[in-house]
């Protein structure tokens, strides 16, 4: 059984086959623009998404089955007889609708989002979004008046376009904030509080499935699995017990802890509960989510300012740790999300001196981008119990000196997997149904030790970030 997984995420859409034998192979890359039409705005033009899409089915071998990952929170609204996009995309990073959400709260609404959805008020969710939509775009009201409007993540968008069917799966669905955590259907009371119809968005499905047929040059192919990249990531690691985690290095840093099968609700700890998958028949696999906003965007921020020429010039530092200088980088550079849920935080460098030189300014955003994970982790460990090996992926965890300084301030054993694709891989594992369950040729890890326990860090970037936090107006 060959299975195409196609893994379509912030800043490009990656094509993986995976073979009867195990072997892997990247098919192809359609990277696609980002827009930033206004302060906070972050946009992605859905037919170039719906482009590189194609391009990857097309660049790819014949196949049993498709499995289909997205970004989450990303959303749009469309024609339900053209299937023509109405909207840019909204990216998941997208602040426009923060006054809406301060709004919100104003108005004694979140606690009850809380208790429905599970989900704080944030503009990071995709609700707040799609309400803008119907507020801002008069073709959009015309429509829902007609009743051709159509709305949601896109999943629903690229499954309605290219397979046939206007679904969006369970896992993401509880990245709305319109999805009752309890029932796993939409909630009327949610949408109500949002100004979204709920006639207006997709059914929701199980993550595996018969999700429609897609054309491809060797015929029609179903399409098998449809579930957030982050979630997608989780299955790839092969965490399927209580306690199991990990974390994903890729424009943001999201880490996932799986917690069984009932929803676990920790407010106090600023983590969000959310549905792993479910295949049927068996009951949802839950999770408990915590998400820092920028991790490689920061790296590469920091190379775009000239901080740095090539990656390889930041695997090794000189000096011991910069927070053990004084010197502290915060990410905030799209506010804090997990435990902090600050919009109005601001990235910041602290501890500077005449002596500091560029390479003390990336070496200090390298601990930062783990530090802010850590905290995410140790407010997982207020919860839930964690296991004492956790398994990383993405961009940044191919730098030693981050992975090693991560181990350190975690006191934990950190895997970072060989498997670059990781994400597209368990898109892969879940589309063949249980039949890719046995490792992979390429599946080796490097393996992190603490050598240091550093967990102590933690209190002194915890100063720095409240120094960072409530900064902007």
């Amino acid at each position: 059984m060959t299975i195409l997984a196609i893994d379509q995420g912030t800043t490009s859409t990656r094509a993986l086959c995976v073979f009867d034998d195990g072997r892997t192979e990247i098919t192809h890359v359609a990277h696609h623009q980002q827009f930033y039409p206004q302060s906070g705005w972050v946009e992605h033009d859905a037919s170039e998404l719906i482009a590189g899409i194609e391009a990857c089915i097309a660049a790819s071998p014949a196949v049993s089955a498709i499995g289909l990952d997205n970004q989450g929170e990303s959303c749009l609204a469309w024609d339900a007889d053209s299937k023509q996009a109405l909207t840019p995309v909204i990216v998941w990073q997208d602040n426009r609708t923060h006054a809406v959400i301060e709004a919100l709260k104003r108005d004694g609404h979140e606690a009850r989002v809380l208790e429905l959805a599970g989900l704080p008020l944030d503009s990071y969710f995709s609700a707040s979004k799609l309400a803008w939509i119907l507020q801002n775009y008069r073709d959009a009201r015309t429509l829902l008046r007609q009743g051709k409007l159509r709305m949601g993540t896109t999943d629903a968008y690229f499954l309605d376009r290219l397979a046939g069917r206007f679904v969006t799966d369970i896992s993401t669905a509880s990245r709305t904030s319109l999805l009752n955590l309890q029932t796993g259907q939409w909630d009327s009371e949610l949408c109500e509080i949002f100004g979204v119809p709920p006639e207006v968005l997709p059914e929701i499905v199980p993550t595996t499935g018969e999700l429609g047929g897609i054309a491809t040059p060797h015929g029609r192919i179903a399409v098998r699995a449809s579930v957030v990249d982050q979630q997608a990531s989780l299955y790839g690691h092969g965490c399927r017990n209580a306690g199991d985690t990990k974390i994903t290095f890729g424009t943001g840093a999201f880490a996932l802890v799986v917690t069984g099968n009932q929803p676990q609700r920790s407010p106090a700890q600023g983590l969000l509960p959310t549905i792993a998958w479910e295949i049927a028949p068996a009951k949802p696999v839950y999770a408990l989510d915590g998400g820092v906003y920028c991790a490689g965007s920061a790296v590469d921020w920091s190379r775009k300012l000239g901080l740095f020429d090539d990656y390889r010039e930041i695997n090794q530092f000189e000096r011991v740790a910069a927070i053990d200088r004084d010197l502290v980088f915060v990410p905030a550079l799209s506010g804090l999300a997990c435990p902090h849920w600050d919009r109005n935080a601001a990235g910041l460098w602290i501890g500077m001196s005449l002596e500091t030189d560029r390479r003390d300014l990336v070496q200090a955003l390298l601990e930062g981008v783990a530090l802010r994970a850590a905290e995410v982790i140790r407010a997982m460990g207020q919860f839930a119990t964690i296991s004492e090996r956790i398994s990383i992926d993405g961009g940044v965890s191919v730098n030693p000196y981050f992975c090693q300084f991560l181990a350190n301030v975690l006191n934990r054993r950190v895997s970072v997997n060989a498997m670059a694709e990781v994400t597209a891989l368990g898109t892969a594992m879940l589309a063949a149904g249980g039949e890719l369950e046995r490792p992979l040729v390429d599946a080796k890890q490097r393996e992190y030790l603490p050598v240091a326990d550093m967990s102590a860090c933690l209190e002194r970037f915890a100063l720095a970030v409240t120094r960072a936090s409530g900064w902007r107006q």
